[in-house]
């Protein structure tokens, strides 16, 4: 990072925002990503820039939230407002976001003013109201439904790809329903992908090969699918996540064949 600049653009008590490489005048591209549900977590991590972006002149947004909260907190609001008034000097603006971050750009898309969106396995609510089938995340029980409304704070014409395994019931409920409030979105359906949808790519080529397709504008759900089709034979979660899908359903001949598989890959 020698040379290149960075800012707090928001220190709150439960929310920040590290911004790298900040623009010098009008009509730079902006990364927008989001630290993810971690297990556990509690307090701020050390922000570190995409560097690829950077690289290429990008300016580079990291939000973190301090808790799992699913950035709704008493600092919501004002983080939103600050977020609108830091991004409105970009030609373009793109957020990647995993699971919980991937709900955070879904609900800050208005106040970010996205231009393009990769979401990998989020949720459309962890409220009982509107998310009845999720069961997965103890933070449910303080989710402010009204705050954390993707249809009252969400920006319907968003453009992007939602990745996500079918073969996960609850991830694919929530793509579901998220499909109904953003229309414009493009779906991929990342078969055997797991938890986040990714796990494949990061085993093979790395996330950096989605990253490269964004940059050259190109990150639409026929390129990102043609990636994991392309590597998943090669990844022993695609063939352990097929093992347990066909368990589910009451294959067993196709189960013992992809745990050959995983075990042959586990073995070099």
């Amino acid at each position: 990072m020698s040379g290149r600049a960075e800012e707090w653009v928001f220190a709150g008590a439960d929310l920040r925002a590290r911004l790298f490489n900040p623009p010098s005048g009008r009509g730079s591209d902006l990364l927008v990503t989001f630290r993810p549900r971690l297990d556990g977590a509690a307090g701020f991590d050390r922000p570190e820039p995409v560097r690829r972006f950077l690289r290429r002149g990008w300016s580079h947004l990291y939000l973190q939230s301090r808790v799992n909260d699913w950035y709704l907190n008493a600092e919501t609001e004002a983080f939103a407002d600050r977020l609108r008034s830091l991004t409105e000097g970009f030609a373009y603006r793109v957020a990647i976001g995993f699971s919980m971050g991937g709900y955070a750009a879904l609900r800050f898309s208005r106040a970010l003013r996205l231009d393009h969106l990769v979401a990998v396995s989020p949720q459309v609510s962890l409220a009982a109201s509107v998310a009845p089938f999720e069961n997965r995340y103890p933070e449910a029980a303080d989710f402010d439904r009204e705050l954390g409304d993707l249809a009252r704070h969400g920006w319907h014409d968003l453009a992007g790809t939602v990745l996500y395994d079918p073969f996960r019931r609850l991830d694919r409920l929530h793509a579901e329903a998220i499909g109904l409030l953003f229309p414009r979105l493009d779906f991929a359906r990342m078969v055997f992908g797991g938890h986040p949808a990714t796990t494949v790519l990061r085993e093979t080529v790395g996330f950096g090969a989605v990253q490269d397709l964004i940059l050259e504008r190109r990150a639409g759900r026929s390129e990102i699918l043609a990636l994991h089709r392309r590597h998943r034979e090669h990844a022993p979660s695609y063939w352990s996540e097929c093992a347990a899908a066909c368990a589910r359903h009451g294959r067993p001949e196709v189960e013992r064949a992809a745990l050959a598989c995983q075990a042959a890959l586990a073995a070099g």
